[in-house]
């Protein structure tokens, strides 16, 4: 029989062994997918002030990544190329789930993961790029491999919550990213009132409604004049993190003696029961603005979330529904380079919906760009000061409307906006 090693050969044998397997740490071992968090980023430079109650529930949103996209690249290319044989053949949803949705086996992966640790599954979506999960703060932590702290927001008077780290997750499915865990950029609208004194400094005061402010047909007959197109057979959807009252768009028709355009609510993540001072006007006005551009109109769709829904569960019901091929949005304050919300404009991009964004109109950007006009697949728009000759008069001249404290914003094209402070 041979012989038991000593204890030295026994120590020649662990340090092959170590030399052979490696050491790795418990993260290393479970193959861990590390996602990005800008709010993260952030955090490690603050000191926190305070943990997350562990008993309170988050609404997550999941997303996972697009397949073929160097072949939905050229597509998006041909769509706009009119020598392309696929010029402006534009996809409905399931031909493009079809073709560049993840797979049904990875979504259900991805389920059974939310599921395995705690989490609920809320909401699925049709392309399967977004799933919608809900779950205690204490489930989230164990599950994404963060800490939920609280810290003083750098810029605001509040504060918010992030995880303390990247999340990363044990998932062999490859996600984007986990939107929701934090609350540092909350969704806020780009109107800006003008401010008391400036008068026609802002304002010309050539329009036809109260103090010479622009109104109804003031648009269309400065910037459309003689156009016979007034939208019929167009849809036009509404992307609002707040609601609105009825009332207030019936009097807006009834005093520019504009016809009655069908408003349908599309609620999201619960929508909105009860519209607040905050994102209300910004709402009205987005209404108002489009059915004084587009008196026609079939149907104006207005999604509504509650403010501080991940963007991504509303930009993709609106590109799931594809009930309208212009979205207005007036909203801002995402995350920058948002990956997630990306894969989204790039199907509607490839649906023939044009998605307007509000610039905030601060002039020309020379730092980083905002959330959502980041975006190469949006079209980004800004307000401008309008004079005309007079109520329901022809243009005469504009200027941009980034006047010292009243830029505003909306995201209806320019001329939807014009004259927008007031």
């Amino acid at each position: 029989m041979r012989a038991a090693p000593g204890f030295k050969d026994f120590s020649i044998w662990i340090i092959v062994l170590f030399c052979i397997v490696g050491v790795s740490t418990p993260a290393e071992a479970a193959g861990l997918q590390k996602l990005h968090s800008n709010a993260a980023s952030v955090a490690a430079q603050l000191k926190p002030v305070g943990r997350l109650n562990g008993s309170q529930r988050l609404r997550l949103a999941m997303s996972l990544p697009l397949r073929n996209q160097q072949a939905l690249t050229d597509l998006l290319e041909q769509l706009q190329d009119p020598a392309s044989p696929n010029y402006h053949k534009y996809l409905t949803p399931a031909q493009f789930t079809e073709r560049f949705g993840p797979s049904a086996s990875d979504y259900e992966a991805a389920a059974a993961f939310a599921n395995a640790h705690g989490l609920t599954v809320t909401a699925r979506h049709s392309n399967r790029v977004i799933l919608d999960v809900e779950g205690a703060v204490s489930d989230i932590e164990k599950g994404l491999h963060v800490t939920m702290r609280t810290y003083q927001h750098p810029r605001e008077a509040r504060q918010f919550y992030a995880p303390d780290t990247d999340p990363t997750v044990d998932l062999a499915v490859p996600l984007i990213e986990v939107s929701g865990l934090d609350n540092y950029e909350i969704p806020h609208p780009n109107l800006h009132m003008k401010p008391a004194g400036l008068g026609n400094k802002v304002t010309p005061g050539t329009g036809s409604g109260s103090g010479g402010s622009y109104g109804g047909g003031d648009f269309r007959a400065a910037y459309a004049p003689g156009v016979t197109l007034t939208g019929t057979g167009q849809s036009v959807a509404m992307l609002e993190f707040d609601g609105y009252y009825a009332s207030d768009i019936n009097s807006y028709e009834s005093e520019f003696g504009l016809p009655s355009v069908p408003l349908i609510n599309v609620a999201v993540d619960g929508g909105v029961p009860t519209p607040t001072t905050y994102g209300d006007p910004e709402v009205s006005l987005d209404i108002e603005m489009a059915v004084a551009m587009a008196p026609g109109v079939s149907a104006i769709y207005v999604y509504e979330a509650p403010n501080g829904s991940p963007w991504v569960d509303i930009l993709n019901r609106i590109a799931n529904d594809d009930l309208a091929n212009q979205i207005s949005c007036s909203w801002g304050g995402g995350s920058s380079g948002d990956p997630s919300a990306e894969t989204i404009f790039q199907q509607m991009a490839a649906q023939g919906q044009t998605f307007f964004t509000a610039s905030g109109d601060s002039d020309a950007y020379t730092g980083s760009v905002p959330f959502p006009c980041d975006s190469p697949n949006v079209v980004e728009v800004g307000a401008t000061t309008l004079t005309t000759s007079g109520p329901g008069g022809s243009y005469i001249s504009e200027t941009g409307a980034a006047a010292p404290g009243a830029a505003a914003g909306s995201a209806l094209p320019m001329q939807y906006r014009a004259g927008r402070n007031q």
